[in-house]
């Protein structure tokens, strides 16, 4: 028994996630695009107010050192410099009144800017 929750819980804190909303709000936009070679692509990049901005965008290409996972039909691929800022991180969408919008909740950011979009 033990060993089933070592398993699950490196499948839950090892490389990033994407949950089920996340993955149906991108599959209905990759939908709208009409075209099935497209992968939701997450990076880091120096910038925004705490050092570090996170880039998440959609991308055909497949550069040496990706890591590419699946969620519920979608791809997501993050390079291999990126991969260290984003062990264990998840994207969610979230939709109510006060906010629409994809979320990223990254274990690995030490303190993060008001808006969200750049971390440390």
């Amino acid at each position: 028994m033990t060993i089933q929750s070592d398993v699950t819980q490196q499948a839950q804190t090892d490389g990033v996630s994407l949950t089920d909303a996340a993955a149906a709000k991108v599959k209905s936009l990759l939908d709208q695009e009409g075209r099935d070679d497209l992968r939701l692509r997450l990076a880091v990049q120096p910038g925004g107010c705490s050092g570090l901005r996170y880039q998440l965008f959609f991308d055909e290409r497949e550069l040496d050192g990706d890591s590419v996972r699946e969620f519920g039909g979608v791809g997501v691929v993050v390079d291999r410099m990126s991969t260290p800022y984003l062990q264990g991180a998840v994207i969610d969408f979230v939709d109510t009144i006060e906010k629409q919008g994809f979320t990223i909740d990254n274990p690995s950011a030490t303190s993060s800017c008001a808006c969200g979009d750049s971390f440390h």
